[in-house]
């Protein structure tokens, strides 16, 4: 090897070795800053200690007992055809179907966030063919034209590799994983919604079915009265006022059966619009035979709390406001990326050449923003408002749900305490209806229309104690919304 080959061969190396311990430096200089300032950007989300749940279910206070908020919504609502009436609705509704594509659409954006600290490569091929030539072919331009076309080309290689030393691809990423959960609490927001609103309206259905049939039943108990009062009249034991305020009442209720058949028609078409099928009839058990699931009354976990959907969100929101914040404040440090770029030409200048060389570069950049017109600090004291706000919405949910936790468990006592009150109240009526028609037979103590009264005070009695059957269920369906809809 002569003296030229070596003193090129050794510049090589010292340009090659140069650059690398450049890039090192610089690597170096980083995660020295990075001890120094940046350690604080990769903190992972806590719960603020000022956040606080102490009374949070006021007289129904948290215990350590296990209760309906650790029941699946097949152990709450056991009724076979409401079952296959919800399984359904999860399959079928367009709201879930939208949110497992939510779904997706998060997952891919956290798997974009994880691959962002891997380097980025492109190439771009491209090949120019030029030349000069006379369209006469005359042999005297030949030498002149050039003799035909050159081809060049070139196939360059570009690579670039953001170093994450100061935590924004982290937090970044962070934020796509809160992001991915928030959607998973939308679905099952959307989830418990629908099995509470079907549950409602199912029942619903059967309380409406328990009060036509009772409407029916008094329908023609009016109609009966209507033609006694008529004959009573007619004998002269009655007077035409009479027989107009009996005959008001039959109209009345003959337009409350109808009045109920519209109604269980109206909610058997939302029903079926739930579930995602044409209007049809829904087939559904008695008001009767629903029961309430074992609940502990002595309280309930506060951990149960987590499982509700709108506090997952609240909490989620807090912590993409942390990682937001985290992120703003890295935006204050340098920024290292190391790029390299190659390509294989025989293109070198005004040369072509065949075969080709390789002509290669890596560079490493350090940039430390100085000045930027204050708008890096006024993202960053935005993102703590952020968080504040998010801290302050946090509680408030909190505060929310436990006291939609001890409305539903209050209206479940008072309901069942009132269940045995009217059960008394409509035995009670119906012996006085019984003993007002006795005395009317037997003797004239009394006249039709005490007999007239007692049924209506009948009526009303057993349909506040069909209302209150329904409350016990309504009240059963708020306290599993209210517990977060129960585990899955």
């Amino acid at each position: 090897m002569d003296n030229s080959q070596f003193t090129m061969n050794t510049s090589k190396f010292s340009f090659r070795s140069g650059l690398a311990r450049n890039v090192f430096h610089i690597i170096t200089l980083s995660q020295f800053l990075i001890l120094l300032t940046g350690c604080g950007v990769y903190k992972n989300y806590e719960r603020p200690a000022d956040i606080t749940t102490d009374g949070i279910y006021g007289s129904a206070q948290s215990g350590d007992s296990l209760g309906m908020g650790d029941l699946t919504w097949r152990q709450v609502f056991t009724d076979p055809q409401l079952q296959a009436l919800i399984e359904k609705t999860l399959a079928q509704n367009s709201n879930m179907r939208q949110a497992d594509l939510r779904i997706q659409e998060a997952q891919n954006n956290l798997k974009a966030a994880k691959l962002a600290f891997l380097p980025s490569l492109a190439i771009s091929p491209q090949g120019t063919i030029s030349g000069m030539w006379d369209p006469q072919d005359r042999p005297a331009y030949r030498n002149v034209m050039g003799g035909g076309a050159t081809k060049s080309y070139s196939v360059p290689l570009a690579l670039n590799w953001q170093i994450d030393c100061f935590g924004q691809l982290r937090n970044a990423k962070k934020g796509s994983e809160v992001a991915l959960e928030n959607m998973k609490t939308v679905r099952q927001a959307v989830q418990t919604s629908l099995v509470a609103n079907v549950a409602n309206l199912y029942y619903t259905l059967a309380m409406l079915d328990q009060e036509l049939v009772i409407a029916q039943e008094t329908s023609e108990n009016w109609r009966q009265n209507l033609e006694v009062t008529r004959l009573l009249m007619q004998a002269g034991q009655s007077n035409k006022a009479a027989v107009a305020s009996t005959e008001a009442q039959y109209w009345n209720i003959c337009a409350s059966v109808v009045e109920l058949q519209n109604s269980i028609h109206h909610i058997e078409n939302t029903l079926s619009a739930l579930c995602g099928e044409t209007p049809h009839h829904i087939s559904r058990n008695a008001l009767s035979t629903f029961q309430t699931p074992s609940i502990t009354t002595t309280g309930f976990p506060i951990s149960l709390l987590a499982r509700r959907p709108d506090v997952r969100q609240a909490e989620l929101a807090l912590a993409a406001a942390f990682y937001g914040k985290n992120q703003a404040k890295a935006s204050f440090f340098p920024q290292l990326t190391i790029s390299a770029q190659g390509q294989y030409t025989n293109s070198l200048g005004s040369m072509v050449l065949n075969p080709g060389g390789i002509i290669a570069a890596l560079v490493g950049s350090l940039a430390q923003p100085l000045f930027a017109q204050g708008k890096l600090r006024a993202a960053y004291k935005n993102a703590k408002a952020e968080m504040e706000v998010a801290s302050i919405g946090f509680q408030q949910t909190l505060i929310d749900a436990g006291s939609q936790v001890n409305t539903a468990m209050a209206n479940i006592h008072a309901a069942k305490a009132k269940q045995t009150l009217l059960a008394s109240q409509v035995q009670s009526l119906q012996q006085a209806v019984e003993a007002t028609q006795d005395l009317m037979k037997n003797s004239n103590q009394v006249t039709y229309l005490n007999v007239l009264t007692a049924q209506s005070s009948l009526l009303g009695a057993q349909l506040n104690q069909v209302s209150n059957q329904f409350d016990i269920v309504s009240s059963t369906i708020d306290l599993y919304q209210a517990l977060g809809g129960g585990v899955e």
